[in-house]
């Protein structure tokens, strides 16, 4: 297989492996809590940190290890080359996190597609995704040459921290949430909910991109400043 196909592979079974954790850990969560939700939710929160943290360090030398359309999009706005070509990345994370809820209901015998009754409207929770996401994009930007294993480390804590911190939970990824859709469990979205999720996440894609770019050209500027000073020194 080559490398593009085996990248695409890797997207596709990263991120259904992704949503399969999800959404199974939501379920199992919710079954043994017996109606708390709280424990619920650390049992969702842990299961996702600790598989995103496997699923890096395991397909990132595969594929960069996105498993979110956001992150594919930043690194093509900045000009980096993706292991595959950026619209086949894009397809395999979409298709692979259906995938993964598929999977998720089929192992708890529940059915395979589903619409979500979970409404997720308000304002606190658009701001919270803004805030989940921004931080989540702007951890992966600065995290620069980083190594593998303190990267899927960062990633992974910062999802569990905020599955805790931000009123939404934290879906920061529109593969993700669009997946949640079919899923009427502890983890799903209502459709009617999905729109302002995506176009939050999208807001923040934005915010981060204009900060990056931002803080680069004052970087630039002030490396320019200093040589012009150093040659008018000579």
């Amino acid at each position: 297989m080559s490398a593009p196909r085996r990248a695409l592979a890797a997207e596709f079974g990263g991120t259904a492996t992704l949503l399969a954790i999800v959404i199974g850990s939501g379920v199992m969560g919710e079954k043994l809590s017996g109606g708390n939700t709280a424990i619920a939710l650390l049992a969702n929160a842990l299961a996702t940190g600790f598989g995103l943290y496997v699923l890096i360090t395991t397909l990132g030398p595969i594929s960069g290890a996105h498993f979110n359309p956001l992150v594919t999009l930043m690194q093509r706005l900045r000009g980096e080359t993706t292991a595959a070509p950026w619209p086949g990345m894009l397809a395999a994370q979409f298709a692979g996190a259906i995938a993964g809820v598929v999977l998720a209901h089929a192992m708890f015998d529940l059915v395979l597609l589903q619409l979500s009754g979970k409404p997720r409207a308000s304002v606190g929770l658009w701001i919270s995704e803004i805030v989940a996401t921004s931080g989540l994009l702007a951890l992966i930007a600065l995290s620069g040459k980083a190594s593998l294993d303190s990267i899927a480390a960062r990633v992974g804590g910062y999802i569990f921290a905020a599955y805790w911190f931000t009123a939404s939970t934290s879906f920061a990824n529109p593969a993700v949430t669009v997946a949640r859709m079919f899923s009427d469990t502890f983890a799903g979205i209502a459709p009617a909910s999905l729109p302002m999720f995506v176009g939050a996440q999208l807001v923040a894609l934005l915010l981060v991109m204009g900060v990056l770019r931002a803080t680069q050209s004052a970087s630039n500027g002030d490396r320019k400043s200093t040589r012009l000073n150093s040659s008018h020194s000579l």
